[in-house]
């Protein structure tokens, strides 16, 4: 024999666990009401290869910025790698100058700035071979960044 009231509640009880599933597939069978906008990405400087390979990667190498040991051409420094002096890799060289590059305030890149004497306005970096803004290959690098492209 039932109590009085006990088969109400265990409906009551099965509905009340049943409710967040409904609810559940009826938003799942809902569309939105509009589509989520895509993030947008920042700008990216788009910088000649066949320059930098004439005129960016032999002051690089001229300076010694790919040599082993300490230097970048050892591995990974800070956030900086060059492909050694024996095994020359320009297309990995040319991507990791861009990485060093600010696409809108081209002037403070750290491939300018860490080089660069800091009375001149450099960051610091143990090695310093431009000890002014006029250095001639300063100025090679400084010219061929700013001649990239945003995009």
């Amino acid at each position: 024999m039932l109590r009085s009231g006990t088969a109400p509640r265990k409906s009551a009880a099965v509905l009340i666990l049943l409710l967040p599933l409904w609810a559940g597939l009826h938003g799942c069978a809902t569309p939105p009401t509009r589509p989520v906008a895509v993030p947008g990405g920042g700008q990216v400087l788009v910088l000649d290869f066949s320059a930098f390979q004439s005129t960016v990667s032999p002051i690089l190498e001229r300076q010694g910025c790919d040599a082993g040991g300490d230097c970048h051409g050892g591995g990974i420094r800070g956030t900086f790698q060059l492909s050694p002096a024996t095994a020359k890799d320009l297309v990995f060289d040319f991507n990791q100058v861009v990485l060093q590059t600010y696409p809108t305030e081209r002037d403070s890149s750290p491939i300018l700035t860490r080089p660069l004497a800091l009375a001149a306005g450099g960051t610091p970096h143990p090695i310093k071979p431009f000890a002014t803004t006029a250095d001639t290959d300063y100025v090679a690098i400084h010219a061929w960044i700013m001649a990239g492209v945003l995009k």
